[in-house]
């Protein structure tokens, strides 16, 4: 059987690679966006593949519908971060075998194989080529499982679908980071939240950047019964507190770490982002910095997640990324 994976991340593409069983005799293709995954399905190396779902260009709802469409020779089990019920749903209309949340293990597949008799009795070795992987493609995949934890969350929150995109992971000059929260703060209408955290040498402070106009909207799916105060000052507080602290819990979980978390506060826009940035960034040399855009499909609703390590979190970080992906990008 010709097995194949297709994640735009090198490091998800690893960790499902692992997965498979060491005496499974197939050979492992790789795949690192949708179109280079349908032209090995038609080549016939993609028997069985392995999708996700949040890729640049073509997505995996997108494989799905081809493959569907065109009636392509492939068994697809969906592995994705995205975990919305929905999510699973849409894909398993579009004729997906399975479904399997990241960051997947060695048992879930094994599961899947034997449940769908994929594998047979006969003993082999597996065949896969070596896959590099370096540090800010682990932060990149980390923050997509975090990412899809959150997206959850809020789905079920809200009772919507939650549109995800594939995460901006930088490590960049406290310059390129000042700019970072300058654009963040380019419109006096936007309102900005901003929450600190902290847990095993890892720190830094998340922003939650959204346009008043989707306060409102939030308030009605939310059901929100709090004061009018200050143009939703407390629904804000509230809802930036729970869409990070569920981003931060997804990370912490993979890095096996805890962070204590501060309370949300609103930022006065230009001057507090100003202040922060001179006291809190110019210190460091570089930091890490995670960028997100939420969207609810349907709903005039959008807002921007921007996370920032510290430069002392860097060392920490990087130990913690290296045991997960391999250092120096190998076993």
């Amino acid at each position: 059987m010709q097995v194949l994976i297709c994640d735009d991340s090198p490091f998800a593409r690893k960790q499902l690679a692992r997965a498979l069983p060491p005496d499974w005799a197939v050979e492992v293709n790789f795949a690192g966006d949708g179109e280079e995954a349908l032209a090995a399905v038609r080549e016939g190396r993609g028997e069985l593949l392995f999708l996700d779902l949040n890729m640049p260009g073509m997505d995996g709802y997108q494989v799905l519908e081809v493959i569907h469409r065109e009636d392509l020779p492939s068994l697809v089990v969906v592995v994705s971060g995205d975990v919305q019920p929905e999510a699973r749903e849409r894909v398993m209309r579009l004729g997906a075998l399975d479904f399997v949340r990241k960051p997947v293990t060695g048992e879930t597949i094994a599961g899947i194989l034997q449940r769908y008799g994929i594998r047979g009795q006969g003993e082999g070795r597996l065949q896969v080529a070596e896959v590099a992987v370096d540090l800010l493609d682990v932060y990149r995949e980390l923050a997509n499982v975090a990412m899809g934890q959150a997206g959850d969350l809020l789905a079920r929150l809200l009772g919507v679908f939650v549109s995800l995109p594939v995460p901006v992971v930088n490590q960049l000059p406290h310059g390129e980071v000042t700019m970072l929260l300058e654009n963040f703060s380019a419109s006096e209408h936007n309102r900005v939240v901003a929450q600190g955290f902290i847990g095993s040498g890892i720190a830094g402070e998340a922003f939650l950047m959204f346009h008043p106009s989707s306060i409102g909207h939030i308030a009605r799916l939310m059901h929100w019964e709090g004061t009018e105060d200050d143009e939703g000052a407390e629904l804000q507080t509230e809802f930036a507190g729970i869409l990070v602290g569920a981003f931060l819990r997804g990370l912490a979980d993979q890095l096996d770490v805890v962070f204590s978390q501060g309370r949300p506060v609103i930022l006065n826009q230009q001057r507090d982002l100003s202040e922060k940035a001179a006291r809190n960034i110019a210190r460091w040399d570089e930091l890490l910095a995670i960028e997100i855009s939420y969207r609810i499909e349907g709903e005039d609703i959008c807002c921007d997640l921007l996370l920032l390590f510290t430069g002392d979190s860097l060392a920490p970080l990087r130990n913690r990324a290296e045991l997960l992906g391999g250092k120096d990008g190998s076993d």
